[in-house]
């Protein structure tokens, strides 16, 4: 009868090993393949404060399967700036950010951003809360746009098939 020597035990103990390893891995790999996988969402910045922006609107590109959700909020105090970062699902998309300021009168202006003015596939955007003396950020909606045809008049124009909703009011300063 054979003595057993120290590297029998050594490598029964090491192919064990691998095969726990490699069970594991492929409970893994398919516990992640079938994961449902989540809208993208935005990070928004503004005075020490960071929110996480679902969307509001999500739709395929055919504008099927449509979720809803709901604006965020994000207080920004007039004159800081606004940051927000994009996930790759929107950075390397065709991308409009929609702007909404207000003068003192109540008056809205709109203004619109879209990917052409940044580097490609940026993920990170500075937005100006106060671009003028008398202009303060209310709003900003990122967008995905699709083409569009209305069937009626052949006209064509663009229409978000996703959009991510901030409402940006000024933080109250009277709270203790």
């Amino acid at each position: 009868m054979n003595k057993l020597n120290v590297r029998t035990p050594l490598a029964l103990v090491a192919a064990g090993l691998a095969a726990v390893a490699l069970i594991t891995a492929i409970w893994v790999g398919v516990a992640v393949s079938k994961a449902t996988e989540h809208d993208p969402r935005i990070t928004a910045y503004a005075h020490g404060e960071a929110v996480t922006v679902d969307p509001f609107m999500f739709c395929t590109v055919t504008m099927q399967d449509c979720r809803y959700g709901e604006t965020t909020e994000l207080a920004v105090p007039s004159g800081l700036p606004v940051q927000l970062s994009l996930p790759d699902k929107i950075a390397e998309s065709p991308w409009l950010i929609q702007l909404i300021y207000q003068r003192p009168t109540g008056e809205q202006v709109d203004r619109v951003l879209s990917f052409a003015d940044y580097p490609e596939r940026a993920r990170a955007l500075t937005i100006e809360s106060q671009p003028e003396p008398d202009l303060r950020l209310i709003g900003i909606e990122v967008q995905l746009p699709i083409l569009a045809r209305d069937t009626a008049t052949g006209r064509e124009s663009y229409i978000p098939h996703a959009a991510w909703s901030i409402v940006t009011p000024e933080p109250d300063t009277t709270a203790p």
